[in-house]
């Protein structure tokens, strides 16, 4: 095409090769629009439409990629160059799913993760169900759902957010979790005595024994530097505006939080309501009135 450019417009050879670039990508350009057509029209399945298209796509970024190295570095035609051309091509284009073929082979050999793990990346939090070359499959949990859990939603992550963002794995190892729940009592209540409603409480919510608790801990701990001292329910107080707080901190079963919630506050709101002394704090306002006396008796500024 350069030398039939050449001698019809009596080109130079740069110019021609410019021309024949031109035509060249305008030409695919054309021949994809079509093709997407009747991929379009032929096909109904919106899936695998889609993959079609995306493979139509790559396929003639392909053949412009190896057209226009064989055009422009004439001189450098052999396998090996074109080769190269054409991978780094390829590179940039197919970059995401490079990165997410890459993260499968770290997710494979590293193991931040396994199927039926708690995980949360970039935000979305869910039970793994499924890990496959370029994404890692979720059933989510929380979102718009109180507590932990599931929303019924699959989730798809691409396994390239392993490098890009946190990656949380809250069954790894330790299966457990440090839960807190606080709630206020006023200043004139008797705070000692709902802090033994609610340590009884915690206590008999705890969804685990000290022994199965260390047991696991050791476990973890021949792969992390993870020390835990104190295992038990324990209460710590704390004075706010409103009254009294007391936070009940309390290792819980990963999947267990909504359930021993259920546990504590029922058996706390039963107690306290059993306990003329301590009543649940809530924000209030109090205004106070001068002596409507003693303000007729001051003279006027």
């Amino acid at each position: 095409m350069v030398e039939w450019l050449q001698l019809t417009f009596e080109l130079s050879v740069n110019q021609a090769k410019v021309v024949a670039s031109v035509v060249l990508v305008v030409g695919l350009i054309l021949v994809r629009f079509i093709a997407a057509r009747i991929l379009a029209r032929g096909i109904e399945d919106t899936d695998v439409r889609y993959r079609s298209l995306k493979t139509l796509s790559y396929v003639v970024a392909t053949i412009a990629l190896l057209s226009l190295g064989g055009l422009w570095f004439g001189a450098l035609r052999n396998a090996a160059t074109i080769l190269g051309v054409a991978s780094a091509g390829l590179a940039i284009a197919l970059s995401d799913v490079l990165m997410n073929f890459v993260g499968w082979i770290y997710i494979t050999l590293r193991r931040p993760f396994h199927v039926d793990d708690r995980i949360e990346i970039d935000g979305v939090i869910g039970d793994i169900i499924d890990i496959r070359v370029f994404r890692t499959t979720v059933l989510e949990i929380g979102n718009w759902v109180d507590a932990d859990q599931s929303t019924g939603r699959i989730v798809h992550i691409p396994n390239g957010k392993v490098f890009t963002h946190h990656v949380y794995n809250a069954t790894e190892g330790f299966a457990y979790l440090w839960h807190e729940l606080s709630f206020h009592v006023t200043f004139e209540s008797d705070w000692r005595r709902a802090e033994q409603l609610f340590q009884q409480a915690l206590d008999e919510a705890g969804g685990h024994t000290r022994e199965d608790a260390a047991r696991r801990i050791q476990q973890a701990a021949k792969t992390y530097k993870i020390r835990f001292t104190h295992l038990t329910p324990t209460v710590y107080i704390s004075v706010r505006d409103r009254g009294v707080m007391l936070t009940g901190r309390i290792l819980v079963d990963t999947r267990r939080r909504r359930s021993v919630d259920q546990q504590v506050w029922r058996a706390l709101l039963d107690g306290i309501a059993a306990e003329p002394t301590v009543e649940i704090a809530y924000p209030t306002t109090r205004t106070h009135l001068r002596d409507p006396l003693r303000f007729e008796g001051e003279a006027a500024p």
